[in-house]
């Protein structure tokens, strides 16, 4: 099997233990739902100041819905046995990587979909004014987040402070996105200009994180 059949046959298996379980839709969206309606309770009623913040608060909706689909990538498996299983099987541990890596990033692409269109309705975002820029930016920085969790991850899996260690390990790294994610949207949604830059410094951290995530990748799985 050629290891991009490998990648593929592992999101697959990821994408059908998610639509079976449905977590996204049970868990992830309504608290990133509840989690965009707290902070626009908290904000008062200012129309101006809610469409200024809303690119900042949208990226952080993200950011949570990464953390708990990249940790629900490995709970299963590990609660099983079955992480042992992958370990000792007869494919590129790179691939693997790339593989959940490519089943987080599609379950955030569907989840991202919804949480802009609420964010949409509940702060008047525009979505119109340079739609291109904005789905640039979300393709992007969904990359480099499910990079970061499909990579740490592993370790994650092995730790006896699962709860505590996954976010600290993750949010850190994710810096260079949320910061190049809100800044291109805030573009994207004010027909802004220089979103080029920010859209490059994804690029540039998607490559360095898929990278670093298919050469350690089996060493952080066998430990």
């Amino acid at each position: 099997m050629s290891f991009l059949r490998q990648a593929a046959a592992v999101a697959a298996k990821d994408l059908r233990i998610e639509v079976r379980g449905r977590y996204a839709v049970g868990a992830v969206l309504p608290f990133a739902g509840t989690l965009l309606v707290a902070f626009g309770l908290s904000l008062g009623p200012d129309r101006t100041l809610l469409q200024r913040i809303a690119p900042g608060l949208l990226w952080m909706a993200v950011l949570f819905a990464a953390v708990l689909s990249c940790r629900r990538a490995y709970d299963a498996e590990a609660e099983d046995g079955a992480l042992e299983g992958l370990l000792l099987a007869p494919v590129d541990k790179a691939a693997v990587y790339l593989g959940k890596a490519a089943a987080v990033a599609g379950q955030l692409l569907v989840l991202e979909a919804v949480v802009v269109a609420l964010v949409s309705a509940l702060f008047s975002l525009s979505l119109t004014e340079d739609a291109g820029l904005l789905a640039a930016a979300f393709a992007l920085g969904t990359i480099g987040l499910a990079g970061i969790g499909a990579l740490f991850g592993a370790l994650d899996a092995s730790a006896r402070a699962r709860e505590a260690v996954f976010p600290l390990l993750v949010l850190p790294f994710a810096t260079p996105v949320l910061v190049a994610g809100v800044k291109a949207t805030a573009i994207a949604t004010s027909g802004g200009t220089g979103a080029g830059s920010w859209l490059g410094l994804l690029v540039a951290f998607d490559l360095v994180i898929l990278a670093a995530g298919t050469l350690v990748y089996g060493y952080l799985l066998e430990d």
